[in-house]
């Protein structure tokens, strides 16, 4: 078994750099380091597409165009001159000989695969023949398995030939700058930190909705369904960070050791205390079963059983084709006594923080305040391009933080297994799905999930970000 030593990668090989991911993220992405001078290495794309790395580059420069960046030529140039292209089929170990004549022992390898999970373990068992792994690391997309057990089978196979420290769990919401800023917004600041907790939390909301549908992924997203594809990654990652206690140290172990100690608190979810939803429409998407029982939509209830966050109740909601694409998080915090000293003593709105995490980030402080005997909210709003300037995109973070070895971004073995662990009981036994119109904020059953506590809310929207602007 290898071990990459935390050094820098000196090679970046792409499999997959002909695909979709490439095309939206990877290489918009590069071409940002670039422009900042963080790029220091070659680029070897793996595809099976039959074309030269002419045809490539011409790729990369409609993409990164397509992504909305201003290309400068003579940045791209400069990234042009790092591409290179092998063409050939993943599973054919001949490829594999290819490679290996190319990629010397000088070479520190991050191989970056934007592939199908299914191609995972043989691609990295391929390179491990070849002696390619040494000193490499290896980063996979999600999903990192598709139920507990395929998960803990697919670590096994990667640590026959992979030290833990060798392997990068992508999840793209680690690179999300209000996710990244968390731990110091969280822990750095007093105001936020003596307010963190049971005492003063009374229930917290997490919203993750997209206003569309699955789109050309049907045959894909009919297999997987809201909770494989946004729960048991993207918001239970979320929620980790906001709940997890101080890291004792700054090292990537330091910070996967607190947000394991989350999951490991979180029983596993309950059926009976969730709400599937299906949009109108989905099953005549192309690829999509007639009877599919796929949910497209997931409210869920929760918690968290440590001292901090005992007796918290947490609601989750996620889905596609509902009235805005936001992800935010909102904490309440109890509501204070009624009030002697006014002369109607209606209790004021409960104080509420809330962290929009996608699109435009930033951070929002609900307070009460009185105007003629009536309560008004008041709020203190934070937009972070304002303040901490242009964020970097989730992806450039990511290739960043993979080449230069920092761990701190990606998800460890045990925080995968605890989460699919968390999922698990609503893959086995998935309850009834409700249908809802596309525009609406899913089944109405998911507003009885919450009766008695806090309403779902309608996402704070910064002005210039209002519905419909």
């Amino acid at each position: 078994m290898a071990d990459d030593g935390g050094s820098s990668s000196n090679l970046l090989v792409i499999f997959g750099i002909t695909g979709d991911l490439a095309r939206k993220m990877t290489f918009r992405s590069l071409y940002r380091l670039e422009r900042r001078k963080l790029l220091g290495c070659p680029i070897l794309g793996v595809a099976s597409d039959d074309i030269d790395v002419d045809e490539l580059i011409k790729r990369a420069r409609k993409a990164i165009k397509d992504a909305g960046e201003e290309i400068d030529d003579e940045v791209f140039d400069r990234l042009a001159g790092r591409l290179d292209y092998v063409h050939g089929d993943v599973t054919d170990g001949e490829l594999y000989h290819r490679l290996a004549e190319m990629i010397d022992g000088d070479y520190r390898p991050l191989y970056y695969l934007e592939m199908p999970p299914a191609l995972f373990a043989p691609i990295v068992e391929n390179l491990a023949r070849e002696g390619l792994v040494q000193r490499a690391r290896v980063a996979v997309e999600k999903p990192f398995g598709h139920d507990l057990n395929s998960a803990c089978e697919l670590n096994e196979r990667l640590h026959a030939v992979l030290a833990e420290d060798q392997i990068l769990r992508v999840d793209h919401f680690l690179g999300k700058q209000p996710v990244v800023e968390l731990e110091c917004l969280r822990f750095a600041n007093q105001a936020l930190a003596a307010l963190w907790d049971r005492h003063s939390v009374s229930e917290i909301h997490i919203t993750m909705a997209e206003d569309f549908g699955v789109e050309d992924r049907g045959r894909f997203y009919d297999k997987v369904g809201t909770v494989r594809d946004v729960v048991q990654n993207h918001l239970l990652q979320v929620l980790a960070m906001v709940a997890m206690e101080p890291p004792v140290g700054d090292s990537a172990d330091d910070l996967n050791d607190k947000k394991s100690e989350v999951f490991r608190a979180i029983p596993p979810l309950d059926p009976d205390r969730c709400v599937r939803g299906q949009y109108r429409g989905y099953t005549a998407v192309d690829g999509v079963a007639k009877d599919s029982q796929t949910e497209t939509f997931i409210a869920l209830r929760t918690g968290i059983d440590n001292w901090r966050w005992s007796g918290v109740p947490i609601f989750l909601r996620a889905g596609k084709s509902l009235p805005e694409k936001v992800t935010e998080v909102r904490l309440f915090l109890h509501r204070v006594p009624q009030l002697a000293f006014l002369p109607h003593r209606r209790v004021a709105e409960p104080n509420q923080i809330v962290l929009r995490i996608d699109p435009d980030p930033g951070m929002r402080l609900q307070l009460a305040g009185q105007v003629d005997g009536n309560w008004h909210d008041v709020h203190l709003d934070s937009l972070f391009a304002q303040d901490f300037g242009e964020p970097e995109t989730p992806y450039e973070l990511l290739f960043h933080a993979a080449l230069t070895g920092d761990r701190g971004l990606f998800a460890r073995q045990d925080s995968i297994e605890e989460t699919w662990r968390i999922v698990q009981p609503l893959l086995d036994k998935p309850s009834e799905v409700h249908q809802y119109e596309p525009g609406s904020w899913g089944p109405d059953a998911a507003q009885s999930l919450v009766r008695g506590h806090r309403k779902w809310q309608d996402p704070w929207f910064p002005p210039q970000t209002q519905p419909g602007q």
